[in-house]
């Protein structure tokens, strides 16, 4: 399968990345994508950007070395009931929001509690991605989460960088081959991202391809095959929300 769109990767405005976001263009550019998402750390991560650098986005065109690209942000969780470190007004102004759990953020509690606080942002209508839910520091219930994505068009995440060896997450491969045989049954899409936090990561899925293939993953529920087809599943989720 041809993987046309990486939308979860950081430039040095977050603090513990190491490339600028024309670096990371030219690089999804050289991978072949054809988008390309920068996605920084919410204010709450240590050493990320302030609110100001968010409402300021509005500045960056949307296409740069030959590829489009789309701003947002990965915002922490962090709380049990599924709060998150942007207000509604910055979520809005942004082409993409990714909610993810971070020990640096939240301490991880019971399943119960890691559950409820992903389930809290699944529910968020301005949420478009759960990032890395592979963590085994942060134990969920998959069955819950997958149905709740299905019903309110959030996408879950395969996460390249929890795969790598290297990494600090814990029971990655397993957490996702549970998440992706429910998302089977479910009929409920993923997207596969790099999580890049320097340009030679960008639009990798060397570590995902061999789970999603060990899954017997099938190629219609990712949504990385089409540009269109990403982008409609995320514009339903923002009509959902704007009917309410």
């Amino acid at each position: 399968m041809e993987y046309l769109l990486d939308v979860h990767t950081h430039t040095i405005a977050s603090g513990h990345a190491y490339n600028t976001i024309m670096e990371m263009a030219k690089a999804g550019k050289d991978r072949g994508l054809k988008l390309l998402g920068i996605t920084e750390h919410a204010p709450l991560m240590p050493g990320s950007c302030s609110n100001l650098y968010f409402h300021n986005l509005k500045v960056v065109p949307r296409k740069m070395c030959g590829i489009e690209l789309m701003f947002g942000a990965e915002l922490n969780i962090l709380d049990y009931e599924g709060h998150m470190d942007l207000d509604i007004h910055s979520m809005r102004l942004l082409d993409l929001k990714i909610a993810s759990l971070h020990s640096l953020c939240i301490r991880p509690g019971t399943k119960k509690e890691n559950t409820k606080a992903v389930l809290g942002a699944i529910r968020d209508p301005l949420v478009n991605i759960i990032g890395h839910p592979d963590d085994g520091i942060y134990p969920l219930e998959y069955e819950a989460i997958v149905e709740a994505a299905r019903d309110t068009d959030t996408l879950l995440e395969v996460n390249n960088n929890s795969l790598n060896p290297a990494g600090a997450r814990k029971h990655t491969r397993e957490n996702i081959i549970t998440m992706l045989e429910l998302c089977k049954e479910y009929r409920q899409p993923v997207i596969m991202n790099s999580d890049a936090h320097v340009f030679s990561d960008v639009g990798r899925h060397d570590f995902s391809d061999t789970v999603i293939c060990d899954a017997d993953f099938p190629e219609d529920l990712i949504v990385n095959r089409s540009v269109e087809v990403f982008k409609e599943y995320i514009n339903r989720k923002k009509e959902r929300g704007e009917m309410k």
